[in-house]
């Protein structure tokens, strides 16, 4: 990782946060000018947090968990207080605290448990999102389930156009449902990855985006990579070219989701398919003990799939993977057109 990146992204969060204190600071002194009761019961607040911290250290057991007890009676009396005059201002209890974008660090970064500290979700993502995924994800605002119109696909069947009795709009509803429930159970390990497959502009990419939207809303990190891109930064980086990626490698194995889109439009070798192949296995087997999920974009069919990527690709693909056939008419097409119109 490129230290002056973690640097300039760490002062951002350093920025923000002390923003988010100050602010607080001033909804703060903005009640304690309506009641000064509220001034009061901050300074026993803070009286009490001391006193805590000194009867940690008394020797005597029974003294200490005494004073303890008192002061955590006291301390929920009053915050109980604090909080009832909160709630008659119309606003909830956590109206005086920093409203910081990640709950989990305090937009520290980092996450310290138990003694160990790590970095959070949120920095890993803020890293991939500038180092990797700013030319792939910049759509997430506006492509994501709010917006996805089912009635954009069209509800007339053709079997002899889509192979399929199903209209394009029926098979997406279908597509959506599985999607949800790859979104509702990501943690399951027996959950599979995703395979959509299917011409350019049937609503893969858009999709993808949708699902993308949802993981990163449960904490997960994200890591979005083009095919040829994938590849060319891989190779990059293991023979030492200048201003490879060196660490995408250590992190297309261990985010939480890997989406790899345009499969099948690389220049194949023999070294890319078998880079394809460790990074299927290696997450499919959870050798970071912990569950990781793939979704794989591409305009190959299954066929193509297997006589491009070899049966051994091809056996894990079919076994780990739900398969999620697109079709219908180009959908920006349709979208260009209406706007020329």
């Amino acid at each position: 990782m490129d230290n002056s990146l973690l640097k300039q992204i760490l002062h951002e969060y350093e920025e923000k946060r002390i923003k988010y204190i100050l602010e607080a600071e001033n909804r703060k002194k903005d009640l304690m000018k309506v009641n000064p009761r509220l001034l009061e019961i901050e300074e026993e607040l803070s009286k009490n947090s001391i006193q805590t911290s000194k009867a940690i250290l008394l020797a005597n057991p029974k003294e200490k968990d005494k004073l303890l007890s008192t002061l955590k009676k006291q301390n929920n009396s009053l915050i109980k207080e604090k909080n009832e005059f909160i709630k008659k201002l119309s606003k909830d209890n956590s109206y005086l605290n920093p409203h910081f974008d990640c709950k989990l660090c305090k937009d520290t970064g980092y996450i310290t448990k138990e003694n160990t500290t790590t970095m959070c979700s949120c920095l890993k993502q803020r890293i991939f999102d500038i180092a990797y995924n700013k030319s792939n994800m910049g759509n997430l605002e506006r492509e994501n389930f709010s917006n996805f119109n089912i009635r954009t696909f069209s509800d007339k069947p053709d079997k002899e156009k889509y192979k399929s009795d199903l209209s394009p709009r029926e098979n997406i509803q279908i597509i959506k449902e599985k999607v949800k429930t790859f979104i509702d159970n990501f943690d399951s390990q027996t959950e599979k990855n995703l395979i959509f497959t299917g011409s350019t502009g049937v609503g893969k990419t858009f999709l993808t985006n949708c699902i993308a939207n949802e993981i990163l809303k449960l904490g997960k990190t994200v890591l979005y990579q083009t095919a040829p891109v994938m590849f060319d930064e891989i190779n990059g980086a293991k023979f030492g070219k200048e201003n490879s990626k060196f660490d995408l490698y250590e992190n297309i194995l261990n985010v939480d989701l890997l989406i790899i889109d345009d499969l099948g439009t690389e220049k194949i070798t023999d070294t890319k398919i078998t880079e394809l192949f460790t990074i299927i296995n290696t997450r499919l087997l959870n050798q970071n003990h912990k569950i990781t999920k793939t979704i794989i974009s591409t305009n190959l069919n299954v066929d193509e799939l297997f006589k491009t990527y070899t049966t051994r690709i091809g056996s894990r693909l079919a076994g780990n993977y739900r398969f999620l056939r697109f079709f219908g008419d180009d959908l920006r097409f349709k979208k260009n057109k209406k706007e020329i119109t």
